[in-house]
């Protein structure tokens, strides 16, 4: 990688730990921090997450395996809840990279696409319906909502991203280091009863 994108990926990193912001908005605003042009080419995701990782060793190795650790179990305790919809937990969270200003996102895999939705509704759960990118590219629906944390004493933003069932068979496919993009029920309750054994 070139010094710029590293130094973009480094800049990105502080921003994604230190404010909570997703890889392309923290990407887009180093680009525009560090005074480059526009289209200046971004590093990939997996070089931001190094990053990311870098940082957290350098500046939060004292707090963030407790608020990793926090986040886990508000997220094991929403699939408990939501165990009919085949709940994986991905993002910062599952990979091990959140701090207490990440989110938490789970993907759900339904036999019918509103079933998540009337669920909520019926416990009187308040969220926002928007419309994401899907991990296979296509566009699918986000319920967004704000949940406590007691741990952590804040409100986490917990998005639940909707599938079809079907998508469940290519969502398990190891990414380009070969690791497991998302987790099951079972394999986060593994990583809460054992915080040392990473994926």
């Amino acid at each position: 990688m070139d010094n710029t994108r590293s130094e973009i990926a480094a800049t990105a990193a502080r921003m994604v730990v230190e404010e909570g912001l997703e890889y392309g908005p923290a990407k887009r605003r180093a680009v525009k921090q560090l005074g480059l042009p526009s289209r200046t080419a971004l590093p990939e995701n997996d070089a931001i997450e190094e990053a990311v990782r870098e940082y957290i060793d350098l500046f939060c190795g004292d707090t963030q395996p407790a608020e990793l650790a926090a986040l886990r179990r508000l997220a094991l305790t929403w699939m408990e809840r939501l165990a009919e919809f085949r709940p994986h937990l991905a993002g910062a969270v599952w990979h091990g990279t959140a701090t207490r200003l990440s989110d938490v996102y789970l993907q759900l895999f339904c036999d019918d696409p509103k079933s998540a939705e009337i669920a909520l509704i019926d416990h009187g759960v308040d969220y926002e319906a928007r419309t994401v990118t899907g991990f296979q590219g296509q566009p699918v629906e986000a319920l967004s909502l704000s949940v406590a944390s007691r741990e952590l004493s804040e409100s986490i933003g917990l998005h639940l991203l909707i599938h079809d069932h079907d998508d469940l068979r290519g969502a398990l496919k190891p990414d380009a280091r070969g690791r497991t993009p998302r987790g099951d029920l079972r394999a986060v309750r593994a990583l809460v009863d054992n915080p040392g054994d990473e994926h």
